[in-house]
């Protein structure tokens, strides 16, 4: 579900095709060969509290684009909602963390951890109320200065210039001067986001080795074979790498402060050829990467 809101926080835009009104009873429209267009503005809502519930999801910020946020749940749902004027955002702390600090939507990071409660309006979703803690907002506001962008945003034109997928694969390889130190990949069925037996058991793994090194962080990446569009692979992606960074932390104790924003790349970066059973079994994969600061290690 996709509300298309992205001019202003305050204004909706449809537009339909034009079309001359005459009598209907008299006669059949006949269809006009036009590319005109008539615009028409809504006014998004002040007060929320008069709009029917909708969901509540417990996630991780995956996606921004203007007033829109992307919510990835702990079992792999994702959530499109908007955010304006009344949506209320609070950050949790001070003492038991029982405080509430107001904030605005510049502090909805990617990869922020929140509790999002919606409501319904004009067939998709507002959020009434998102809330997070301060740790996670500080933690996910320097991981968005590290990172400059998510790397989802690139994703979409990945297939259609090979430059760009080349630049992202060495800031995958060498984000903001970070080593890679090991890279554990996980595997999936055709179309599945879920984790099977031996994947549970390699990211455990995969995190144990990480503990006993200093200052590690996580960069978990999604990727698919070939078998469907480019838009499918996309979210398929998103979806895997969101399973795994909510196995990690969930069940193997990893610390949501030490995850890099985790991204999606589709079809991009094949490990073998896709013109195989066992070449597309070794694409429908999620990397965990595992990365230290340079700096660090020369210190």
């Amino acid at each position: 579900m996709r509300i298309v809101l992205r001019a202003s926080a305050s204004l909706a835009i449809v537009t339909f095709p034009a079309i001359a009104v005459g009598s209907l009873a008299a006669q059949e429209l006949e269809p006009i060969e036009s590319t005109d267009q008539i615009t028409v503005y809504g006014e998004v809502p002040t007060d929320l509290s008069g709009l029917a519930a909708g969901p509540e999801i417990e996630g991780f910020i995956s996606a921004r684009e203007g007033n829109e946020i992307e919510v990835t749940g702990s079992d792999g749902t994702i959530l499109e909602v908007l955010v304006v004027p009344a949506t209320d955002i609070r950050a949790r702390g001070g003492l038991l963390g029982l405080g509430r600090t107001e904030r605005g939507e510049d502090s909805l990071f990617n990869g922020l951890p929140v509790d999002v409660q919606t409501v319904q309006w004009d067939g998709g979703l507002v959020a009434s109320r998102i809330r997070f803690s301060n740790n996670d907002l500080e933690t996910a506001a320097m991981i968005d200065r590290a990172t400059s962008q998510q790397f989802a945003e690139q994703g979409a034109a990945i297939e259609e210039n090979a430059a760009a997928a080349e630049a992202l694969r060495g800031r995958v390889a060498n984000i903001d001067q970070y080593n890679i130190r090991a890279t554990t990949n996980v595997y999936f069925d055709t179309g599945q986001s879920a984790l099977s037996p031996r994947a549970r058991a390699d990211l455990c793994a995969a995190a144990s080795q990480a503990e006993a090194i200093d200052n590690a962080l996580l960069l978990v990446v999604g990727y698919t074979d070939s078998t469907g569009s480019q838009e499918f692979n996309q979210r398929l992606s998103e979806e895997r790498a969101g399973r795994v960074v909510n196995y990690l932390q969930q069940e193997c104790g990893w610390a949501p402060w030490r995850m890099l924003t985790p991204t999606g790349m589709a079809e991009a970066d094949p490990l073998a050829d896709n013109d195989t059973a066992y070449g597309m079994a070794q694409n429908r994969r999620v990397a965990v990467n595992v990365l230290v600061s340079k700096a660090v290690e020369e210190q």
